[in-house]
């Protein structure tokens, strides 16, 4: 079992309760007067909801989210028939060099609405719940961005983040003495990439459902490998 230093420690539970006082939106008051776990509970009494989005860019500031998907799970389960999805209407024009990536298209978007319209859902399915993604900079980046432009209020929330554990993993491995003499070079931490280290399955990439079940998934191989169901999820989140 690795020992991994969270580097950006928080006390949620008190930052939520900040936040039910300070957030005007009633959403956003209910999402976060929902709470979050102590940072000593164990990870096998966690329910986690992996999330994965589909965007027009990859500058926050600029560009918009597209597609959200998610799915609940915890240490031993992945609910797959509450797996939810969402095309969205984008602020800005989809770019056919984001097309060619993640496949979704002028028709897929027709009628589908705006993130406003599906914030209430989509936070509820987040509330109370560890939010899991491969790469923290999309979905809390975005999601903090995008809600900024609507209703000039942001979200904050916890994240574990498969890819920086197993960026973790990697480093572990990379620096130990005996990598010296192997000369061991850091493989990718890419989605599909880090899931083939587990024998974990190929799913096809940029699909926001496919891609929070894969990161779902992920985290179970992780945590199987690298951790213990008693592991407190102050080591995992950020």
């Amino acid at each position: 079992m690795h020992n991994f230093i969270n580097k950006e420690i928080l006390n949620w539970g008190a930052f939520y309760q900040v936040k039910v006082a300070q957030s005007k939106d009633e959403r956003l008051k209910s999402f976060y007067r929902t709470g979050m776990y102590h940072d000593e509970t164990k990870l096998s009494d966690i329910d986690f909801v992996a999330l994965d989005f589909e965007t027009t860019g990859l500058d926050s500031q600029q560009n918009s989210i597209i597609s959200i998907g998610l799915v609940p799970f915890n240490l031993k389960r992945i609910f797959c028939r509450q797996a939810q999805h969402w095309y969205i209407d984008p602020e800005d024009k989809l770019q056919e060099n984001s097309i060619i990536i993640h496949g979704i298209t002028h028709t897929d978007l027709k009628g589908a609405p705006d993130l406003l319209r599906i914030l209430e859902p989509v936070l509820e399915a987040l509330a109370g719940k560890v939010v899991v993604v491969h790469y923290r900079r999309i979905e809390r980046d975005f999601f903090d961005s995008n809600l900024r432009s609507l209703i000039n209020e942001g979200i904050v929330f916890p994240v574990v983040d498969t890819m920086q554990i197993e960026a973790d993993v990697q480093d572990a491995q990379t620096k130990g003495f005996f990598s010296l003499f192997k000369r061991k070079r850091q493989d990718s931490i890419r989605l599909a990439n880090s899931r083939s280290r587990y024998n974990l399955p190929a799913y096809p990439p940029h699909d926001a459902l496919t891609d929070a079940v894969a990161t779902a998934e992920l985290l179970q191989a992780q945590i199987h490998y690298h951790f213990s169901p008693d592991t407190p999820i102050k080591r995992l989140w950020l």
